[in-house]
């Protein structure tokens, strides 16, 4: 039991859009045997109170973001704000912990396996994420072709930073970096990067566009700062597209595309998954055509199911 022997919460926020979600997430961690060594705190982004008394009895805590951390307006106006900065300050707003993994809330458990990995490489104050450059993503770039050889990258990281005053040359090489997704993400509550991130995300949130400014400083602390990180597989933080995800009738549960078709670890619909124009994330009933290992052809959700 050597993984668990610090105070280790897993974190998640969600507004009342996101609370079906959310719900799916607290069951989907509690069906292993090995939650019951952690703890699931909820940060209240614009929860109704029958929503929050209806998870509480299933969490630790249910807190609400301080907003004198940051200082913005912008959060006391709209609290679902909270979700996106949030996740920088889990040691102010949870401090009786020691480790804190961190998973969106469009986001469900499929594999205890990924969690075990969160917490081992987050060991001696490492950032542990997942870069979105994999095996399994057909494009790790966008491209626009002008003439012949003669093309555009389109980089979010790029025109995010550049925006945010971090110049072109930092901005350069973050476009050629493997993009860090930071909807899950393990880290201990006394590694420095809290202090790096926070101080990146003060200035870009000021100086460029307030959303997924915290995702772009998680990216510039990683690849400009330089600091202490893990890249996790890509199965630890899973967008599914059409192709890449499969299931196994067996085991009973999604798995990788490729051998050894891994179980894929935490389900991310990041952005929305749509079917036509109607995005899963609110329609549990929409469901795909994916193939099974033995190559058999069903539909499925993508969405937390106990069936």
């Amino acid at each position: 039991m050597k993984l668990y022997n610090q105070k280790t919460a897993i974190v998640t926020c969600a507004d009342h859009n996101y609370f079906e979600l959310l719900e799916e997430l607290i069951e989907s961690i509690l069906r292993f045997e090995d939650s019951k060594y952690l703890s699931i705190c909820v940060i209240d982004g614009g929860l109704t109170s029958e929503q929050k008394e209806k998870i509480k009895n299933k969490v630790f805590s249910i807190r609400n973001l301080k907003h004198d951390l940051i200082g913005f307006e912008k959060y006391e106006k709209k609290p679902y704000f909270a979700g996106l900065v949030s996740r920088l300050y889990l040691r102010e707003t949870f401090p009786e912990f020691d480790k804190f993994i961190w998973i969106d809330s469009d986001a469900w458990l499929n594999s205890w396996k990924a969690i075990e990995y969160l917490i081992e490489a987050s060991s001696n104050d490492k950032f542990a994420a997942v870069a979105t450059a994999d095996r399994h993503n057909e494009k790790v770039l966008n491209f626009k072709w002008f003439f012949r050889s003669i093309g555009m990258m389109k980089s979010q990281n790029f025109k995010h930073a550049l925006s945010s005053g971090y110049g072109l040359n930092i901005s350069r090489k973050l476009a050629l970096k493997p993009h860090v997704n930071c909807g899950v993400f393990a880290l201990n509550s006394n590694s420095s990067f809290w202090d790096v991130w926070q101080r990146h995300y003060k200035l870009a949130a000021l100086r460029g566009r307030f959303f997924a400014s915290e995702q772009l400083t998680m990216n510039i602390c990683i690849y400009h700062e330089n600091l202490k990180t893990e890249l996790l597989p890509h199965f630890c933080n899973w967008i599914p597209n059409l192709k890449n995800t499969l299931w196994d009738e067996n085991k009973n549960c999604f798995v990788e595309q490729y051998f050894p078709n891994n179980e894929i670890g935490i389900m991310h619909l990041a952005g929305g998954f749509f079917v036509g124009k109607k995005d899963m994330r609110y329609n549990k009933n929409l469901k795909i055509k994916i193939s099974t290992l033995s190559g058999k052809k069903i539909y499925k959700s993508l969405r937390y199911s106990i069936d």
